[in-house]
């Protein structure tokens, strides 16, 4: 299934502010500038009236320069207030976009990267493309704005001044920058890809550390994460040498341009072409010009080091789906008969059929398990019935119309789902619960933790169903977590429960009660259940087993 980019939307959302926040930074240079020339104008008409000049204006000058200082004031602050603000904005909606993109690819399609790099994608790359505003399209385009109107000040008022500051500016906004960043995206690309690296080698370490430290693979670790820092510090050091030789580049062009300059306009102010306070002023003018350029190397990495983390942003959230939605749209129908009929399916880039012509009916109210060696496909079926994916032949019917038929999000809705390694987030229990259905009162919360053993636990506790959980159920044991997360399913109000192994991790006597109590808590829903365990009487009403992709109901084997 397709979908939009909708990567340039985010920023055009923001054009207004966006645009307001250049024309800030643009005014606080044009003022920088404005009461460094008229300063330096002021200063030297003083200069060469000396004090007992009679008539001279000395309020219309200190007057302009008030005026430009607090204007700079503002302008300085406001721009810093709205730039900060739409930044902030950019990086919500960022991630907003991010998520949006890459939640309906999992878990399939992210399984395919790690979850550091995910985790480097959503926090440092979108930290670089939010600021392209800051630090990267706002100076540039305040400064392309500042020295367009020095160079037509300096034309107007001596045009050989206006060439020698034409060329200087092209040199320094395009020559040098095109000169240093000559390579840069490689660079920066490979920049981005190791800060990821050393990013995910940290936290699979932090994630593993009682394995490491079992297996006595500490020091091997400690090796992986210094050589991935000294990839990234490479990077930065040859980073750093790009940024000091434009630097260098800049300080050269300035140090050729004033003296030229000054004897350009000496020259005029003698010849009587230019007076001595214009002369002042324009050399002053180009000094503050030259001073705001020295930003335009940073600028220009931060920009090429914005399109990188931009690439790598959209490699992830570019990829399609395996799910086709077809023509016409149906509504999902409250209830009804899930079937697949003559069902084939491969994983992308395996020529192996792992399910070859399955056929399997889940009637409104039945409970039927799967069971099955590992890799025959039990979870292949749970996917297809997810939609996360489609049969490449066959059809998976609810209702009598197939799931193509159906917008995705609205049949998930149909479905209350128990993975394997269903995950148990940091927060208090009823914030786990609520996830299952976030207008549950305490009493159903209690109910659906009675329903899975789970009630005289959290009673127990000073803070009941306030009690914390760590992340990944920390402060819980491997069977009070998947328990926790059973209570969640179970108060999804979907007609479908779909259960992946739900007494993993589970005692037998344990496993037992809780199932008996999960056929009884099903109700009028259907369940399709994987388990590899013996299940008591009355728990199913069927039993199927995946043998090289076919489904036999057991007995008849």
């Amino acid at each position: 299934m397709k979908r939009s980019d909708g990567y340039r939307e985010v920023f055009s959302k923001h054009t207004r502010p966006i645009a307001l926040a250049i024309g800030l930074l643009l005014l606080t240079l044009l003022a920088g500038t404005g009461l460094l020339g008229l300063a330096g104008h002021f200063l030297a008409a003083a200069a060469l009236a000396g004090t007992a000049a009679v008539g001279f204006n000395f309020f219309g000058p200190s007057s302009g320069i008030r005026a430009l200082t607090f204007a700079r004031i503002l302008s300085r602050y406001a721009e810093k207030l709205v730039g900060h603000d739409v930044t902030l904005r950019v990086a919500r909606d960022l991630r907003v976009w991010f998520f949006a993109r890459v939640l309906p690819l999992a878990p399939l399609e992210l399984g395919r990267h790690r979850v550091g790099d995910l985790l480097a994608r959503l926090v440092a790359d979108i930290e670089t493309v939010d600021g392209l505003l800051v630090r990267a399209i706002g100076p540039l385009l305040a400064l392309c704005g500042l020295a367009l109107v020095c160079v037509a000040v300096a034309l107007v008022v001596l045009p050989v001044a206006g060439v020698l500051l034409a060329v200087t500016v092209l040199l320094l906004g395009l020559a040098v920058p095109v000169a240093t960043t000559m390579g840069a995206r490689a660079l920066e690309r490979e920049r981005a890809d190791s800060r990821a690296a050393l990013r995910y080698v940290v936290q699979e370490g932090i994630e593993g550390a009682a394995d490491l430290a079992a297996l006595d693979a500490g020091g091997d670790w400690i090796a992986r994460i210094d050589e991935r820092s000294n990839a990234l510090a490479r990077c930065e050091r040859a980073r750093k040498r790009r940024l000091s030789a434009g630097t260098a580049a800049h300080a050269l062009i300035a140090a050729l341009t004033l003296p030229v300059m000054l004897w350009l306009l000496l020259t005029a102010a003698n010849a009587g072409t230019l007076s001595p306070p214009a002369a002042a002023g324009l050399l002053f003018m180009t000094v503050a010009l030259l001073e705001a350029a020295a930003g335009i190397g940073l600028a220009w990495q931060s920009w090429q080091a914005a399109r990188a983390s931009s690439h790598r942003l959209r490699h992830i959230a570019g990829q399609t789906t395996q799910v086709v939605i077809a023509e016409p749209m149906l509504p999902v129908p409250e209830t009804g008969e899930l079937r697949l009929s003559n069902v084939r399916f491969r994983w992308p880039g395996d020529p192996r059929w792992v399910l070859d012509g399955v056929d399997l009916r889940l009637r409104p109210g039945e409970r039927i398990a799967l069971c099955g060696d590992s890799g025959a496909g039990k979870s292949s079926v749970m996917a297809l019935v997810l939609r996360l994916c489609d049969p490449e032949a066959g059809e998976v019917r609810f209702g009598g119309s197939d799931l193509r038929h159906f917008d995705p999000a609205q049949w998930q809705r149909q479905l209350a789902w128990l993975p394997q390694d269903a995950t148990v987030f940091a927060g208090r229990v009823r914030d786990n619960l609520w996830m299952g259905d976030p207008d549950a009162d305490d009493a159903r919360l209690w109910d659906a933790l009675a329903q899975v053993k789970l009630e005289a636990l959290f009673r127990a506790s000073a803070h009941g169903l306030d009690t914390w959980v760590g992340e990944n159920g920390a402060t819980l044991s491997a069977g009070q977590s998947r328990r926790l997360a059973l209570a969640r399913a179970l108060l999804r109000d979907a007609p479908i429960l779909l259960l992946d192994e739900p007494t993993e991790g589970l005692d037998h006597d344990t496993a037992t009660e809780l199932l008996q109590d999960l056929a009884l808590a099903s109700g009028h829903r259907s369940v399709l259940m994987i388990s590899h365990d013996d299940l008591p009487a009355g728990v199913v009403h069927r039993r199927y087993r995946l043998v090289e992709g076919r489904l036999w109901e057991e007995g008849r084997l």
